[in-house]
């Protein structure tokens, strides 16, 4: 269940972001997390942040990653009611520090109904590599986040069942379709009512032990639109943990889908990366 030291904390955060809490019929478990799906991934036509990235392993020791995330949405708007929280979207991902990935690039084309292309651009070599669908389940730059992490995980891929809720969270459990292909047995969300923001994820592995978990922990309202600027990772087995913070956050600048391209991966572009 959520901390409640925690929720004591997110509580009042949270509520500076509502505009109002109107008292409204309970909405379906598909619509929960269609919503929340949009709240975490579709925000805008796109979105741009720089990201510090800090990891801490069990013994205390810590890396630092820092990098600027781009995304634009191939729908024309993010219309809850024309479904485009679904849509297809790209990603780029420009890495600045520490020196040993600065330049590197990584690049995400995500599809509905077909796996996600993926390239990551290596400088070193001047080498750029597709990386394989099924890495998608893997540590991103050896963090606590996974690649699927940063692009979002396809709602089809899991069956969603609304298991409880409370004053202020919708709790859903989400299983796999096809349990073959990952390392979890099922993972659940606590969903926040009013902004359907994703404000803890527990996986739970094949044994039903909790081994994972994942927390918003800061947000901010910015161009209207409640946005989580602070989140980590725990991986309970290994004791490593992921701190997430993110600055510089804009939605809609008008980014061209040309950037989104291998001839980007080597001449980055500066103008939105800023």
């Amino acid at each position: 269940m959520l901390n409640k030291t925690m929720l004591k904390k997110l509580i009042p955060i949270i509520a500076v972001l509502c505009i109002s809490s109107l008292t409204y019929a309970a909405p379906s478990v598909d619509e929960i997390v269609h919503k929340a799906n949009r709240a975490a991934y579709y925000q805008g036509n796109d979105g741009k942040a720089k990201v510090k990235m800090t990891i801490t392993d069990s013994q205390q020791r810590v890396r630092t990653r820092e990098f600027i995330i781009l995304r634009k949405d191939m729908a024309a708007s993010d219309d809850l009611n024309n479904n485009a929280y679904l849509g297809e979207q790209k990603f780029y991902i420009y890495f600045k520090r520490p020196a040993d990935v600065n330049k590197m690039a990584f690049m995400v084309w995500k599809h509905l109904h077909n796996d996600d292309d993926r390239w990551l651009y290596l400088p070193g070599l001047d080498l750029v590599k597709r990386i394989a669908a099924t890495d998608k389940r893997t540590s991103f730059v050896g963090s606590d986040f996974l690649y699927e992490d940063v692009s979002g995980r396809n709602l089809d891929a899991d069956k969603h069942e609304l298991v409880d809720s409370d004053e202020n969270y919708y709790i859903v459990k989400n299983t796999p379709l096809a349990p073959e292909k990952v390392e979890f047995a099922y993972f659940v969300m606590y969903i926040h009512k009013t902004t359907f923001l994703p404000i803890q994820v527990e996986y739970f592995d094949k044994q039903s032990k909790k081994y994972k978990v994942y927390t918003a922990l800061k947000f901010a309202n910015i161009q209207e639109r409640p946005t989580i600027t602070q989140a980590e990772a725990k991986n309970l087995n290994t004791g490593s943990t992921t701190h997430m913070e993110y600055s510089n956050i804009s939605y809609d600048n008008g980014m061209p889908e040309s950037i989104f391209t291998e001839r980007y991966l080597r001449k980055a572009p500066r103008e939105y990366l800023r």
